[in-house]
């Protein structure tokens, strides 16, 4: 891909992109190890409770610390955040299983989770030139792929080695050594937020951000879901390790379509409703529950439209967000996700209780109601999108 060969060319971007993807593995990878350590002392729900508070501090606390990193700087936020993640991590770990105090452990680790994903987003037009911004942005979420791949097996390596609390040692490890790798970039030094006119709703004041918001949080949900019905699946098909070979094709063919996705050109907002109608249609064919091969097959073409949708949403909110609130709007995204996620994977699994093709039916669902919302989004492009208090900052 000549565009991505490009953006990793730049200087800086090397060094940023993998302290990143190292510092984001505990995303991917805490979760599941919290549920293997938790799972030696304590019952299956409470396992899941203690995953949910990790999941609900991370979505929580998102905007609040890329709102921090707008008013000051990236390395002071990084530092803190990673510092309050490690030792939730720690408490979790030197918990012996009381469920107090894994649950205040993986509730400090959630919220201390350093925005890394917002703060390089902030960085794409200061590391590449304009006309590879998007490849950057593609390049980045299609690479995402890979922390949910590795990050699973970097826990189950870590607890085979050395017992289930390892796990949640390693997490807190990557999360500070990709942070100190990622600080250590100049751009990522030097960079500062602008000035702005300080809001309490921050980036939310732009109405065209919320409808935004809207819509990353139903892609989410569309995403969510489909863990949960492959579970069905699989497990109709008497066989549940082909829940997590489902899953990593569609992890390859996200990662496929956002490496074609490098060598689209910058586009406006409309092209937005287009590549959400795009992401929805390609979860019809999961309707036919096919055999686990043709599954597969499907579950990787399902996987396709996911980046090419993000990439499109961050560089929205970066063109809508106020001066001085980017960072910020990116975290509203991350959170926007995050939070969709965990919404369609509680609604989808009563759904796959009911029949496998009824759970996922609830993707494309909920795509279209993506599409509803990123025409929103779409329809007022050719406006003004500076509300009136942004004149002021």
């Amino acid at each position: 891909m000549p565009a991505a060969s490009a953006v990793l060319r730049a200087p800086q971007v090397p060094l940023v992109l993998i302290a990143s993807q190292v510092g984001r593995l505990p995303t991917a990878a805490a979760p599941l190890a919290l549920l293997l350590y938790a799972r030696e002392s304590v019952s299956l729900a409470v396992s899941g409770i203690v995953v949910a508070v990790f999941t609900a501090g991370m979505a929580v606390s998102a905007p609040l610390l890329a709102r921090s990193v707008d008013r000051w700087r990236q390395p002071p936020v990084l530092y803190g955040a990673a510092s309050l993640s490690g030792i939730g991590y720690l408490i979790a770990a030197l918990s012996n299983g009381h469920p107090a105090l894994l649950l205040t452990g993986a509730l400090l680790a959630g919220l201390g989770t350093p925005p890394l994903e917002a703060c390089l987003r902030a960085l794409w037009p200061d590391l590449v030139p304009p006309t590879d911004v998007t490849a950057a942005y593609a390049l980045d979420i299609a690479l995402q792929e890979v922390i949910f791949v590795v990050g699973p097996l970097v826990t189950l390596a870590a607890v085979a080695a050395a017992g289930p609390a390892a796990g949640l040692i390693t997490a807190a490890v990557l999360q500070l050594g990709g942070v100190a790798a990622f600080v250590r970039a100049p751009v990522v030094r030097v960079w500062r937020g602008r000035p702005a006119h300080h809001h309490w709703l921050g980036p939310l004041r732009v109405p065209r951000m919320v409808a935004l918001v809207l819509g990353v949080v139903c892609t989410g949900a569309a995403v969510g879901s489909i863990p949960v019905v492959l579970t069905g699946y699989a497990e109709a098909a008497g066989d549940r390790s082909l829940t997590g070979w489902m899953l990593a094709c569609q992890a390859t063919g996200a990662l496929i379509g956002g490496l074609l996705y490098t060598r689209a050109k910058p586009g406006g907002l409309s092209r937005l409703p287009l590549l959400a109608l795009l992401f929805a249609a390609l979860y019809v064919p999961l309707l036919l529950v096919p055999a686990p091969l043709p599954m597969a097959l499907l579950q990787a073409v399902s996987g396709l439209g996911l980046p090419p949708l993000l990439t499109a949403g961050f560089l929205a909110a970066d063109r809508l967000a106020p001066p001085g609130t980017a960072v910020e709007a990116f975290a509203w995204i991350f959170t926007a996700f995050t939070v969709g996620s965990a919404t369609g994977a509680a609604i989808t699994g009563p759904l796959t209780d009911t029949s496998v093709r009824a759970g996922f039916a609830f993707a494309p669902i909920a795509g279209l109601l993506a599409v509803a919302a990123m025409t929103v989004v779409a329809a007022g492009h050719t406006r003004a999108t500076i509300p009136p208090d942004r004149a002021t900052s």
